[in-house]
This record gives C-alpha cells, structure tokens and sequence, in this order.
C-alpha cells in the first residue's frame, strides 16, 4: 500500500470535490453531454469520485477497475448499439480514466482515448476542472461522430446528468 495514495484518499472530503465540481460546473457540464448526444447515436456518460472506499483502497483498486466497476453499475454497457463511453475522473488520484463500450471501443484504439485522458488531466494541473471535461467530452464527442453520426433525431438512451459517488 502506497501511503502517499492512503493520505490522498483519506483526506479526499465531499467539501474538495463540491470545490472542483460546484453545481454550476455540473450543469455545465450536463450540457455538454446533452449537446454531444444530438451530434451522433452514442452515449456519454461523466462520473466523478473523490476517494476510494477504505476496502477498495486497501485492496489496491485501481482508477481504471474502479471505472470499469461504475461503467457496469450505471449500465453504460447497456445501448443499442455498444457505442457507450465513461469519462470517469478520481480526485484522489488525479486520475481519468474513459470507458468504451465494444462497439466504439472496437473503432477507436486505445491510445485516442488515453490522449484525451491525459489532455483533462493536463487541465486539472491549472485548476481548470470544468473546462477540462468539457474539452474532453468534445473530443469524445467528435470521435462517436466519426464512428456513429446522427441518423435519425437522436434520443438519449443514458442520462445527461453528472454522476457524484
């Protein structure tokens, strides 16, 4: 166990991620996931956790099993044509992590993914939490355009809203 992760997660309070992500960011960014759902077919779905539970952290979870945990639990897997995505972000860790369902994950390689990773977390560096997903919830936005543009009027199959664990 690395005490250095073991502080962060501990000290990780609902005030800090109220602090990055306050309502008005929220709502924001649930705008930008509706805008994106009327550009293509897929769906985008953003999750955000600020520490992970004491079991799990000592069980050394990773960012990335812990997206995969919550991509099953809100059912993002769960659309008509595969092509869900999770922008799923762990304060504690500093880490963001996307989720794609087997049908877009089958277009996309994996390094597209990681650069918009990395391009949100370059934001967090200056603070800059809001704009960050936002930008990267434009990249996806852009990469299911390209894999599955709007055919028809586009419905959303997965909620807007911002998820808070």
């Amino acid at each position: 166990m690395d005490p250095k992760r073991l502080l962060r997660h501990l000290f990780m309070t609902r005030w800090r991620v109220n602090a990055a992500f306050p309502q008005r960011s929220l709502a924001a960014i649930e705008k930008a996931v509706r805008e994106s759902h009327q550009a293509h077919i897929g769906q985008v779905r953003f999750a955000v956790e600020g520490a992970l539970h004491n079991s799990a952290l000592f069980r050394g979870l990773s960012a990335r099993e812990r997206a995969i945990d919550v991509f099953s639990q809100l059912r993002i897997w769960d659309t008509e044509h595969n092509n869900g995505v999770l922008v799923y972000v762990l304060l504690a860790d500093r880490a963001v992590e996307i989720v794609a369902d087997r049908g877009i994950h089958a277009k996309v390689a994996g390094e597209e993914w990681e650069a918009i990773c990395r391009n949100i977390e370059a934001n967090f560096r200056h603070g800059q939490y809001q704009a960050g997903v936002i930008r990267g919830i434009e990249q996806v936005t852009k990469l299911l355009r390209q894999h599955y543009p709007a055919r028809r009027p586009p419905h959303e199959e997965l909620p807007s809203s911002p998820v808070v664990l």
